[in-house]
């Protein structure tokens, strides 16, 4: 599995810190931009992203803004994209278990470093329930 990671600028920085994280996990990472502080558009990189997921449907990925609403937003509207905010330990289990997100979203500049860590392993180590769930996820793509 890889993941697939990409930010604006406001979420450079954290984007750089999740790799690093991932990698010393040895996880795959296909970065996507952006590498820096410069002033960038956000929808851009959430197309990107979701662009890469659509096409590579067993890999998952990460975006970071400001504040992660933003880009998930605009990742949100790509067709088989199911993008959610991790802002709390539960959701980081929930959107996994019975949404089987495949895009986690951080605020870089909202979220603590060790609060992302610690919802990305949540994430990692959660397994979708299926079930009744998956008519509703077959719902959104509709």
């Amino acid at each position: 599995m890889n993941i697939a990671i990409a930010s604006d600028h406001a979420g450079a920085e954290t984007k750089n810190f999740i790799a690093d994280f991932l990698k010393n996990k040895n996880i795959n990472i296909v970065d996507l931009g952006c590498d820096g502080t410069q002033s960038v558009d956000y929808p851009l990189y959430a197309d990107k992203l979701a662009d890469y997921i659509i096409h590579n449907p067993s890999d998952l990925g990460i975006l970071v803004c400001g504040t992660g609403i933003g880009i998930s937003i605009r990742a949100n509207r790509h067709k088989g994209i199911r993008a959610a905010l991790l802002y709390s330990d539960e959701v980081a289990e929930m959107v996994k278990k019975h949404n089987n997100a495949n895009v986690m979203v951080f605020g870089g500049r909202t979220m603590s470093k060790e609060d992302i860590a610690k919802r990305i392993d949540i994430f990692l180590n959660t397994e979708f329930e299926g079930g009744r769930h998956q008519k509703r996820i077959d719902m959104l793509d509709m």
